[in-house]
């Protein structure tokens, strides 16, 4: 029940080396649970099993002995103290981009992951994804899969684990320091990801099976498998993304109080909080949510939120935590108040770098519980950690992804003037669509095919991974999303990529997000002559992309022509005067309330 497979060696040489169906496997025949006859010798399948029971190799070793795990067929393996410094315990479970993925019990005692080679693993339930947390050896592996589903059906996916050694730090869920060898322990990071794929939203999954991704050296691991469920109950009703992990602070003993501005409400409330891109784990002690009075203080007493039944909660580098539902009358349109002690040292921390909105940090002590704002002795001007609030109820959501003009950059601070507020105001007074939440999932800075800030470790720069690297975790895995607004660009034309690399990155957000069943809307790059970046050679760039999108075939579904809506007539590659904030690239107000305004609403349903 054993075959040779291709892993490679020190110098890069493909070595045989041999694969099992794991012990539990061999257990269970041995032990008369799966008949074994004469024919039954020739290779043959098992039924779905959980997938620890399939586990044929071991990605984990201690520092004290490196010579008990080979990973990549060449005696190298992760660190098991690199993992538990970083929150990675053993039967942790992790949460990763909406989904909920268990690292291994057995990683650092035994075999962790199973080499991918078609086995049938038993996985259930109905989602919009399948979320595998992964690693490839000996370069990126790939290969196609098939889901199962109980009414008989079946699909099939593509799988790409990137190198554990080489692959895209943007992407990683968590990088670690260290390689261990053989011989000597490396400063070298090691990788492990996160990758969905989609499927039928709806369908009882019965069982998936994995690629066949052996060969050319490369091996594909599977540590876990899950479904990534769909959100029922639930709109999102502010969010922000992750723009880069930067020092803060330091806060110990501290209580941090955020304030963000809802679009639609509802009878019950949840918040998410978000470790990206670190390699520390972060714990909250409380936390708690109230409408705010003015500046820290709240109208009432705020509620406290909980964690797994528990108050607090441990982020493990690169996941995220949800907090319980709880009952509170969230309002439509209104400034709610945030809290969450840090009884911990938070010396850097992932932020949402332009909140164009004053919060606070109180003097020493847990006081998530207090209504009034005495404690708050100093101001913020980024988000950290907290990347989504969600209210029970309600039609769903529409996700805007976008760089600083979504963001609100040049807007007035403290006023809630960016173009998604004023899409949000627009569709609670009216009942044409439904009234949809609106997620501001704008970074300041951000491209469509570049990264800014690399995805890991501590930077000043805080634009963001690319539309790209984040659309995973900021567009299809938020709250009841429905369809997706497109607003991206001007900044890739400006750092000098051409019309030609942005159209291909466009296309590719619409084929992603159409095929996780979401509408897709693109809107033009507005005009920014005048800016120093926004050269000629910059504006025929741009050009190109509008012309593209105007000419429909682009994949999206709808096209908000936002150029036109900005752009000074006489002048057509500025932005008209009394929109222009000043600075030539970001309208400001009054031009972020005709983007909005300009907006069919029809467009946005689905």
């Amino acid at each position: 029940m054993a075959h040779l497979s291709r892993q490679p060696h020190h110098g890069g040489e493909p070595v045989l080396r041999r694969r099992t169906w794991g012990t539990a496997v061999l257990l269970a025949v041995c032990a008369g649970l799966t008949p074994v006859t004469t024919a039954q010798a020739a290779p043959h399948r098992p039924g779905p099993l959980p997938l620890e029971r399939l586990f044929d190799n071991r990605a984990v070793s201690d520092d004290a002995r490196p010579g008990e795990a080979d990973f990549d067929g060449a005696g190298g393996s992760l660190s098991a103290q690199d993992l538990t410094a970083a929150g990675w315990t053993p039967g942790r479970t992790l949460g990763v981009d909406g989904a909920r993925l268990k690292w291994p019990r057995s990683a650092g005692s035994g075999p962790d992951n199973v080499t991918a080679d078609g086995q049938q693993v038993r996985v259930t339930g109905r989602g919009d994804a399948l979320a595998f947390l992964v690693a490839g050896t000996g370069g990126d592996a790939a290969g196609t899969g098939t889901v199962r589903y109980a009414d008989g059906s079946r699909s099939s996916y593509t799988l790409t684990a990137p190198d554990w050694r080489t692959g895209p730090l943007a992407t990683k869920s968590v990088a670690l320091p260290h390689r261990n060898t053989p011989d000597a322990q490396l400063t070298e990071k090691t990788r492990l990801y996160t990758v969905t794929v989609p499927v039928r939203k709806g369908r009882q999954i019965t069982s998936v099976e994995l690629p066949d991704a052996s060969g050319d050296g490369r091996a594909l691991h599977v540590f876990d498998v899950s479904v990534r469920a769909a959100t029922t109950g639930w709109t999102g009703t502010w969010s922000a993304s992750t723009a880069g992990y930067t020092t803060v602070g330091p806060w110990a003993d501290r209580t941090v109080r955020l304030v963000v501005h809802t679009s639609t409400g509802g009878p019950r409330v949840r918040i998410r909080l978000d470790n990206t891109f670190a390699s520390t784990p972060v714990r909250i002690g409380s936390a708690s949510v109230a409408v705010q009075e003015a500046g820290a203080a709240a109208r009432s007493a705020p509620v406290p939120l909980t964690f797994r039944g528990g108050a607090g909660a441990l982020l493990p580098a690169g996941t995220q935590a949800w907090s319980d539902p709880v009952g509170f009358d969230v309002p439509a349109d209104a400034n709610l108040l945030v809290s969450f002690h840090l009884p911990e040292p938070v010396a850097a921390a992932p932020v949402h770098s332009q909140a164009i909105q004053r919060s606070y940090v109180s003097a020493p002590g847990d006081h998530a519980a207090e209504a009034a704002g005495t404690a708050y002795t100093s101001t913020l001007s980024y988000w950290p950690l907290l990347t989504g609030v969600d209210v029970g109820g309600g039609p769903g959501s529409v996700v805007l992804l976008g760089d600083s003009i979504t963001d609100g950059v040049k807007s007035t601070q403290d006023a809630n003037h960016r173009w998604p507020n004023v899409l949000s105001t627009r569709l609670l007074g009216q009942s044409e669509v439904p009234r949809y939440g609106v997620l501001n999932q704008g970074i300041s800075a951000n491209r469509v095919v570049a990264d800014r800030y690399p995805g890991d470790g501590i930077s000043t720069d805080t634009g963001g991974v690319s539309a790209l690297h984040r659309l995973d975790r900021d567009v299809l895995a938020q709250t009841s999303a429905r369809t997706v607004v497109v607003f991206m660009g001007v900044n890739d034309v400006r750092w000098g990529a051409s019309g030609e690399q942005v159209v291909a990155g466009l296309r590719e957000v619409a084929a992603r997000a159409h095929a996780r069943g979401l509408k897709v809307v693109g809107a033009t790059i507005t005009p920014c002559e005048g800016e120093a970046l926004c050269t000629a050679a910059a504006d025929v760039e741009r050009v190109a992309v509008n012309s593209w999108l105007r000419k429909g075939g682009s994949g999206f579904d709808g096209v908000l022509d936002f150029d036109a809506v900005v752009r000074d007539p006489a002048h057509p590659a500025r932005i008209r005067a009394e929109f222009d904030s000043g600075d030539h690239l970001h309208p400001g107000d009054a031009g972020l309330k005709a983007l909005a305004d300009s907006v069919d609403l029809r467009l946005l349903a689905p």
